[in-house]
């Protein structure tokens, strides 16, 4: 949620409460988009979101939202009490206040010069904490503690608030609408003689007063689980609309009140009380799951933002010090040690480190950092201290905007919401018109059946048609859908992206880290039979040299050795493009390519036909040498993931044609492609020229989709 400026237009969007059905989505809009200075008004049911674009010269952000409480609706805003020191008097409180009232996203500010505390009340999707602060500071105050929540926290307060209420309500309803339910049953059942019921009963339903019992277990149910309903109901008919509300408290209210003429002799002697009570418990069950569902979906997104560092280590004036992620400014240097996440997106200014960026790129080798090179916020630092300057804090950073991109997916229209609403707009007043001819046709057609059957049928026909399905269903599908792609690592930038989903023919995967685990493992080991070394003694020594090698494939190798005790390389030496040399417990030892084998006069003899037979295999063959002798050979390569053969196989099942694209050689990419079963390869494809053979494959007119790895 932020700002967004297009020529003279900006863009709000905030958090709505309150919404029970498309047709508040619908009153939203219609009623919104009628302001003077509104170009264009969307609300999400699904995610409760609301997104205007609007001309800041007619109108403001705290007229929209006026107008939406004056709708009936609410929005989620976030509240903050932030204690200062530097504030004299009325005119440094006048000052400050001015200068945070003007901040795009500050309802209220409030600034107190006898408390030395400033409180603001603000939309936590367009403005932060961190921001208020640095707000402050320019214009020379400080602020000394933070308190109250976060602002990512604010709206999930509301949500947690909403599901709360709503299990509230459920708990009210079912302990009163049961029971109710239960002995207006068997009362049924024993008038019908169809079964006994027990003498106590029996006689509690000949008492006088057993229908004032019915009533006191309803009135509850009616008017305190159903208050929504009735709020909601008038809401909607005040603004000249008309929603699912509207046909809940009618066919409930219906029930109900008809019940209280033969409670009080006036007419009839049935009574309908647990009708009214279960059609409000079942439809507050709907929402409370429907509220459940939200909540669960969000949690992708919370991941998402749990990635980025809460705190980062800066220096400013030669001073280092910890501060919360969000009072990080552009320009500060920032320091990162081994381990740890790197807080923000920067340069880097000194140090070198490799850097583990693969929840970014989906590479799972880490990536050389030295200066000059860009880092990521969120990525972690593996090795070696780096000083980077901040480029992109906040909402700017590369992490933020994929946040950004998610929330705008979920709150989007798919052309079939978009349909789903119009129909919404016209159903709840068609119902209530075929609801009135069904009462009105059984006085006519069925006289004998009287008012009371005429009501029952009327009432079946608004109950049924509660809630609207398609215009409930649909952006909760949508919601439901990209929030369960986001758990498992799918991204989607629109909902109409996840509705043409559904019509793809050609599924290009790429190879690492999709098909394979992108990590390079110890696939063979291969030791001179004519040699004294057994397999144990060859790992060992192979992992005491890697092991003060930087190099990826060295640390497969290491972790192959599985935990052995390994000996100090001494002198040890890396060999750029061959391998390394070091000395091991006295012996001279290497490791490397054939090419430093050559270089080096060590005799491969019988291995060169296993070396031989693993790189067909497309693997990365390393030979072992102690003293100048060859002792070995150990086979590298990148494995295949579980579960991939059995994907592609499920995908051309469904008449799906994979494709592997990969920049590895022909070779290594055939050799993937034969264990996993894909018939087209595209090999010794650079990452620059993925987009255009994906193009190329769109040209023979199939919908195609591009699976890789990484945000």
């Amino acid at each position: 949620m932020a700002w967004k400026k297009t020529m003279t237009t900006k863009q709000l969007t905030v958090p709505i409460t309150g919404m029970t059905c498309a047709n508040c989505v619908a009153t939203i809009e219609r009623v919104t988009a009628k302001m003077p200075g509104m170009e264009r008004a969307n609300v999400n049911l699904a995610s409760e979101r609301g997104t205007w674009i609007y001309d800041p010269a007619m109108l403001s952000p705290e007229q929209i939202i006026a107008r939406i409480d004056d709708i009936g609706y609410g929005v989620a805003t976030a509240e903050v009490d932030l204690p200062l020191h530097g504030l004299h008097d009325e005119t440094d409180a006048r000052t400050l206040e001015a200068a945070l009232s003007r901040l795009d996203g500050v309802l209220k500010a409030n600034v107190s010069s006898v408390t030395n505390k400033v409180s603001a009340q603000y939309l936590p999707t367009m403005i932060g904490q961190g921001d208020l602060r640095r707000a402050i500071e320019a214009v020379g105050f400080k602020v000394i503690v933070v308190a109250g929540a976060s602002s990512e926290d604010a709206e999930a307060a509301a949500r947690e608030a909403e599901f709360k209420h709503q299990r509230r309500r459920l708990i009210v309803g079912l302990a009163f609408a049961i029971p109710l339910f239960g002995l207006s049953m068997l009362k049924d059942v024993a008038h019908a003689n169809v079964l006994r019921v027990p003498e106590f009963l029996d006689q509690f339903y000949m008492w006088p007063g057993s229908g004032w019992v019915f009533l006191a277990l309803a009135t509850p149910v009616q008017f305190y689980v159903g208050k929504d309903f009735y709020v909601g109901a008038w809401k909607a008919l005040k603004n000249r609309a008309a929603n699912m509300d509207v046909l809940v408290v009618m066919g409930s209210s219906v029930a109900f009140f008809y019940s209280l003429g033969p409670l009080l002799g006036l007419y009839g002697a049935h009574l309908y009380f647990e009708t009214a009570a279960v059609i409000i418990t079942l439809i507050v069950l709907g929402k409370y799951l429907e509220a459940k569902a939200k909540g669960r979906t969000s949690a992708a997104l919370k991941k998402l933002i749990g990635l980025r560092a809460r705190t980062a280590r800066i220096s400013r004036s030669g001073v280092e010090q910890d501060v919360d992620i969000d009072d990080v400014r552009v320009g500060d240097t920032v320091i990162v040690k081994p381990g740890e996440k790197i807080p923000v997106d920067g340069v880097v200014i000194a140090g070198r480190s490799n850097v583990d960026e693969s929840m970014i790129t989906g590479e799972s080798l880490p990536v050389e950092k030295q200066a000059g090179d860009k880092v990521v916020g969120a990525t972690i630092n593996k090795q070696g201290l780096l000083k980077f300057e901040a480029t992109q804090v906040g909402k700017n950073t590369v992490l933020a905007q994929i946040v950004k991109l998610v929330e705008q997916a979920q709150g989007s229209k798919a052309p079939i919401q978009k349909l789903a609403d119009q129909v919404a707009a016209w159903f709840v007043p068609a119902v209530i018109i075929i609801a009135a001819l069904t009462f009105i046709g059984h006085l006519a057609f069925d006289p004998a059946g009287g008012f009371t059957l005429a009501m029952l049928a009327a009432v079946a026909v608004l109950v049924i048609a509660c809630p609207c399905a398609m215009g409930l269903a649909t952006p909760t599908a949508v919601m439901v859908g990209t929030g369960k792609g986001a758990e498992n690592g799918v991204l989607f930038k629109s909902s109409a992206a996840l509705e043409r989903l559904g019509g793809v023919k050609v599924v290009a995967l790429d190879k690492t880290g999709t098909i394979t685990e992108g990590k390079p493992t110890v696939t063979d080991v291969v030791i001179d039979e004519h040699g004294s070394m057994d397999k144990e003694q060859f790992m060992r020594l192979a992992a005491s040299i890697e092991q003060a090698s930087e190099h990826p494939l060295a640390a497969a190798i290491v972790e192959a050795a599985n935990g052995a005790v390994l000996s100090e390389a001494h002198g040890f030496q890396s060999i750029t493009g061959q391998g390394v040399v070091a000395v091991i417990d006295g012996r001279r030892v290497l490791l490397g390519n054939l090419l430093l084998m050559t270089d080096q006069h060590v005799q491969l003899n019988g291995l060169a036909a296993d070396v031989e037979r693993l790189q067909g295999e497309a693997k990365t063959v390393m030979a072992l040498a102690v003293d100048g002798v060859a002792a070995g050979v150990i086979a590298v390569a990148d494995t295949v993931k579980a579960g991939s053969k059995e994907a592609i196989a499920a995908l051309r099942a469904l008449g799906v044609e994979v494709v592997m694209i990969t920049g590895d050689n022909r070779q290594t990419a055939a050799a993937i492609a034969q264990q996993v079963g894909v018939d087209r390869v595209l090999a010794e494809v650079r990452p620059g020229d993925k987009a255009a053979n994906v193009k190329r494959l769109q040209a023979a007119g199939k919908l195609v989709a591009m699976v890789g790895e990484g945000i």
